[in-house]
């Protein structure tokens, strides 16, 4: 799987107390970073944490109220991973940061505006989040063994130059490119802040020279992304998509600090494309 030559692979952190000083100094230096790790990894420490509720803050109702067991895990992990990892980048305690939601469900740190980018997906036990202080970032990731219907789905994601490319391939290497587009699309949609208000058929991509996705269309700000997709685990494709801006991330969060316009909370996640469950 070819990613962008300055797109390091996601860091799997298996825990809380997994190298934090690792994501610190990638977010310094590239400006955003993209983590992945699994719930179950996680889920002793959810369990055990007696401090769970105060890190959860306002998402504590809804975790209380999820019915199913794994849902309830994968949503508290989901969140304690968003924050230990903006708290990395940030040099702060996860538990002084405040998640909030924007209309529609994207992900927001509570007091940074637009000067922190947030993104979360997850599929079977695969928890991906992804923070950026130089521009919008999107990541979303799909198992390589899920058995999309292309012939359903063709006219819903592909544009019509895709969809001939793609028709010309052999099986399995249709089937794996096609679950490439769907994650790079999910993931420029989720950066965009469009989530499925965005018809996929209308996005479309190409492969340079060297196999990286670039955007077809022509565009004033094309040159302004760039897009990665990795295998994580041997298992899962973790699309990536940014889009360039100045660095702006600030260091050490004062809590109770107000430095942009707060968000009302929201009782959804991300929004997903065509064919994903929601409360990616």
């Amino acid at each position: 799987m070819t990613a962008h030559p300055l797109v390091a692979p996601p860091v799997h952190l298996p825990g809380p107390d997994a190298p934090w000083d690792d994501v610190h100094e990638r977010a310094r230096a590239t400006g955003r970073v993209v983590v992945h790790t699994t719930w179950g990894e996680w889920l002793y420490a959810a369990l055990l944490d007696p401090e769970l509720r105060g890190l959860l803050g306002r998402d504590w109702p809804r975790y209380r109220q999820t019915p199913a067991a794994a849902d309830r895990f994968t949503f508290a992990v989901s969140r304690m991973v968003i924050k230990y990892t903006a708290a990395a980048v940030l040099e702060a305690a996860p538990a002084d940061l405040d998640i909030a939601y924007q209309p529609g469900g994207r992900p927001v740190l509570r007091g940074f505006g637009e000067e922190l980018h947030l993104s979360l997906a997850h599929t079977e036990e695969l928890v991906v989040v992804a923070v950026s202080g130089s521009g919008p970032v999107g990541v979303d990731t799909e198992s390589v063994d899920r058995e999309a219907s292309y012939a359903l789905l063709r006219a819903q994601v592909c544009t019509p130059e895709e969809a001939k490319e793609l028709d010309a391939l052999p099986e399995d290497e249709r089937r794996l490119r096609f679950l490439r587009l769907w994650t790079l699309k999910e993931a420029y949609t989720k950066a965009l802040g469009h989530g499925m208000r965005r018809r996929f058929n209308a996005v479309g991509f190409t492969w340079d020279a060297e196999g990286r996705a670039v955007l077809a269309e022509p565009s004033a700000a094309a040159p302004g992304w760039s897009f990665a997709t990795h295998l994580v685990g041997d298992r899962y494709l973790v699309s990536e998509a940014h889009r360039d801006g100045p660095l702006e991330i600030r260091s050490r969060h004062t809590p109770g600090e107000q430095v942009g316009p707060a968000v009302p909370p929201a009782p959804t996640v991300e929004s997903a494309g065509p064919g994903h469950p929601a409360g990616r």
